[in-house]
């Protein structure tokens, strides 16, 4: 079969499609990815077909910016984000997007949750879909708003929106927000940190048998200081950001390993006359590779980060910065599965207070631990591209 993936070209919304599309590469059929042309590299890698359409991501927000006056990833209020991914995106996109498809002929579409183009393209072409989530359910304040919006796109090509024929989803009913209910067309999938092509994520780590949670997580090895993993992403890894967080993580007894996003190098930071001593910069790596003899992790709360490391059963320190990262931070706190630390002049302090707590209190690592059973039971990639592919056949 030829199974086509579609998403908004940024890395936190495209990894964590990669397991599934894996998995049918896998099986053996034809798979694709609709995004914009600059992550050919990352495909290639993985044996994956690129269907280049669209701009990048900072194009879109420029023009996003340009039409709304507000920056949709630092300020994120509805208005904002519906002109972003189903105004701006759909409008620099989407006509590409069906040509490509077209060509290419999918018997499936897989949409990330924010990608409003692979739907479109699917009534397009009369080809099923299906949605993948890449966290907890988005808030009806912010699909309400999107929905209506890129209803004038189809409108716009004389095409009829048509419901997800599944929706899976990677997110654990523990982390899920309150008042929650699974739609009737959900499938479970679980997530996996975002592993380098040709390795297994599931076997990167040392693993306990019954949870497939880092058996010692949350815990330091005997006489070694704890080492923490700070990442903010790719988009977010501001040096002017993380250099008070990282300064005043140092007066705490622990090892830093700081990702240095996709723009950034160790020369950005100034940590004073001991630069250096306990820190060690990282440049884009995979996750799976960076949570080997981690103990917790300090992050923006991207979506695909929280659910990687609460697979690895880590606690976190959730310091959100924009985009669905507040919803991440709250789902966090509110599972005990770590702290959320909100924005204001005392952010450095408060998440080293953070780091201490979640070292001394055992009860933020055996709920990371409940979280990571919980997706340990969830159906692998693998599961759901083999229901899915049964499903068309």
């Amino acid at each position: 079969m030829r199974i086509l993936f579609s998403s908004t070209p940024a890395h936190g919304h495209l990894l964590p499609l990669l397991p599934l599309a894996r998995a049918f590469r896998d099986r053996g059929d034809q798979v694709g990815v609709l995004t914009a042309a600059a992550f050919g590299p990352l495909l290639d890698a993985e044996g994956i077909e690129l269907l280049p359409a669209g701009p990048t991501a900072d194009v879109l927000f420029a023009e996003s910016g340009r039409r709304t006056g507000v920056d949709a990833a630092a300020d994120p209020r509805p208005e904002a984000v519906a002109d972003f991914f189903a105004g701006t995106r759909v409008d620099l996109t989407a006509d590409d997007a069906v040509a490509a498809a077209r060509a290419f002929a999918p018997d499936l579409i897989v949409a990330e949750a924010l990608d409003f183009v692979g739907p479109l393209v699917a009534a397009a072409l009369d080809v099923p879909f299906a949605t993948m989530a890449f966290g907890p359910a988005i808030p009806a304040e912010f699909t309400d708003g999107m929905t209506a919006l890129v209803g004038t796109r189809y409108a716009d090509r004389g095409l009829t929106p048509v419901p997800a024929r599944w929706h899976l989803d990677p997110c654990p009913d523990l982390l899920q927000p309150p008042g929650w209910q699974a739609p009737a067309n959900r499938i479970p999938v679980r997530p996996e940190p975002h592993q380098g092509p040709g390795t297994n994520a599931s076997m990167s780590t040392s693993t306990d048998a019954d949870t497939g949670t880092d058996a010692d997580a949350g815990v330091a090895a005997s006489g070694e200081r704890p080492q923490v993993l700070v990442t903010f992403g790719t988009h977010f890894s501001d040096p002017a950001t993380l250099t008070p967080i990282l300064a005043e993580l140092r007066t705490v007894g622990v090892d830093l390993v700081v990702t240095l996003g996709l723009t950034a190098s160790a020369a950005d930071y100034d940590l004073g006359g001991s630069a250096g001593e306990g820190v060690t910069f990282a440049a884009f790596t995979p996750l799976a590779e960076l949570l080997h003899d981690v103990d917790l992790v300090v992050t923006h709360g991207g979506a695909g980060t929280t659910l990687g490391v609460l697979a690895r059963g880590l606690p976190l320190v959730v310091v959100p910065q924009g985009a669905d990262q507040f919803l991440q931070a709250a789902v966090v706190s509110a599972s005990g599965t770590g702290i959320a630390v909100q924005p204001g002049p005392d952010v450095p302090e408060t998440v080293a207070k953070a780091v201490v707590t979640l070292r001394t209190d055992p009860s933020y690592a055996e709920s990371a631990h409940q979280v990571a059973a919980q997706i340990a039971a969830m159906p692998t990639p693998a599961d759901v591209a083999a229901v899915l592919s049964a499903a068309l056949a």
